[in-house]
């Protein structure tokens, strides 16, 4: 599956070109701040309006695709919360270390899935992956809204401020304003689809720097049980529960391939960017995306071969 590294072994590179720009010193704290905001406000909104404007959503089993990755979704959640007593009682895991434990099993990586269902599979490939944005990342974003408010400590809010966060987030909007002008509006003008393009371009490259930056080797090199249960649960797990709900709903073909791949990637760069943002343990979420990018080089063609 040529396909797969080909979009495996570049995400890993630029993990450690971030990781060997904040080691010399070539780029300082205050520079990886700015870049880490612009990346959670534009550049990654950017990639998710871009993808949902172009899909071709009439073509594909919207239902059935989106229906099996949001049931997964819903499973690994559930698995996660249960076993948080457990974690914190045997493991001493923290409050902070379990929202990236929780996000390394839950989350994807848009980038890598797009990139490699697109090299498969086509337009097809991207529409199935649109058709995974629009069902994945609201409610991502919204269970991770939710575990950070539980588990990192942060001061409570009000059903009003937690309401107006959640519609303010940038993954949120971004994905109500991609299917709006998917759904609704006219083309946009080629210069503005060039742009929204190039913006989203650059989100891969961003996050991934930053991930790279956060990183502490020293750590890797000793992966404990919250990296393995992260790992497990995303590379592994969670492809087979998807593929029970999708035969369930009659996917078969490429478009259960598309489903695989949507749900075996490694987990998402910009889980770093958000545990950074909203209080979790960052560190920690590096490493697991890291990790998971090393194992998923393997078990991605592997899963697509075997599953599909």
């Amino acid at each position: 599956m040529s396909a797969v590294f080909a979009s495996l072994i570049p995400t890993f590179l630029i993990i450690a070109t971030g990781w060997l720009c904040r080691i010399t010193g070539f780029v300082n704290d205050q520079q990886w701040s700015g870049l880490e905001r612009a990346t959670y406000v534009i550049f990654f909104p950017a990639l998710i309006v871009d993808t949902l404007a172009r899909a071709d959503l009439a073509s594909v089993p919207v239902l059935g695709v989106g229906g099996a990755l949001v049931g997964a979704i819903l499973f690994m959640a559930g698995l996660m919360l249960a076993l948080r007593p457990v974690l914190e009682r045997y493991a001493s895991l923290d409050g902070p270390s379990f929202t990236s434990v929780f996000q390394g099993a839950t989350r994807w990586n848009t980038f890598v899935a797009i990139a490699v269902a697109g090299s498969l599979f086509g337009e097809r490939g991207i529409a199935l992956i649109a058709v995974a944005i629009a069902a994945m990342v609201p409610l991502l974003n919204l269970l991770a809204f939710y575990v950070f408010i539980r588990f990192a400590g942060r001061p409570r809010q009000s059903p009003k401020a937690i309401l107006r966060s959640f519609a303010t987030n940038p993954f949120i909007w971004s994905c109500a304003l991609g299917l709006s002008l998917n759904l609704l509006a006219p083309p946009l003008p080629k210069p503005i689809v060039s742009y929204i393009d190039l913006m989203g371009r650059a989100s891969l490259a961003a996050g991934l720097l930053i991930v790279g930056a956060g990183l502490d080797l020293r750590r890797l090199a000793k992966p404990g049980l919250p990296h393995a249960l992260a790992s497990a649960c995303k590379l592994l797990l969670m492809p087979l529960i998807a593929v029970l709900f999708a035969h369930y709903a009659g996917i078969g073909g490429n478009d259960l391939l598309v489903t695989i791949i949507a749900a075996s990637v490694p987990t998402a760069a910009a889980g770093y960017v958000l545990a950074r943002q909203m209080g979790g343990n960052a560190p920690l979420m590096a490493e697991i995306l890291t990790l998971q990018t090393l194992i998923a080089m393997i078990s991605m063609p592997i899963l697509i071969g075997i599953l599909g």
